[in-house]
């Protein structure tokens, strides 16, 4: 995905819904801190997760999801979708919400997209522990974009396990 059309799913998204604020926090949120150069399988995803704000029935994610989802007109249309998410999808790092980064442009036609910061990005998608989580998170280590320490540091503000912690400092380790 592309910084642009990363902005176009803000923008269709706050018009779908009427509202002028919404999350992003998968992978492609990274667009907001690196809006290029970065690595291919950084940006290799076509959709966007994107966390409507005042959701409390889940009702604005599942406009979005089947709106502008996997396999939509949106989708056909425009080469990426969005999926609906809630608050439980991703495990963050506390105070994740003071450091979101706004995406506001001409593109976004005024509606905002505070995306996860880089490095609570990858502590929530190492702890996610998926092949294609581990896959960006090393993009962006191998590829100089994101310092290990830092990631490090996040993780014991997190929810992760025991297990987990061991996990990702193995992973983290290797750079």
């Amino acid at each position: 995905m592309r910084r642009d059309q990363l902005e176009h799913l803000i923008r269709a998204a706050g018009a779908l819904l009427g509202e002028d604020r919404i999350v992003v926090i998968g992978s492609q949120a990274i667009l907001a801190t690196f809006p290029d150069g970065l690595p291919a399988p950084a940006v290799a995803s076509v959709e966007a997760d994107l966390l409507p704000l005042d959701d409390p029935d889940g009702e604005k994610a599942l406009e979005i999801s089947g709106n502008m989802g996997e396999a939509s007109r949106f989708q056909e249309t425009h080469g990426v979708y969005a999926d609906g998410v809630e608050p439980g999808t991703a495990r963050l790092p506390a105070e994740w919400e003071a450091r979101l980064i706004p995406i506001c442009n001409e593109n976004t036609n005024g509606v905002t997209g505070f995306c996860l910061e880089a490095y609570d990005l990858c502590a929530s998608k190492l702890l996610a522990g998926r092949h294609k989580d581990f896959v960006f998170c090393d993009a962006l280590l191998a590829g100089g974009h994101l310092d290990p320490s830092i990631v490090r540091v996040r993780i014991p503000y997190t929810n992760a396990s025991h297990d987990e912690r061991r996990r990702i400092a193995g992973f983290l380790d290797r750079y």
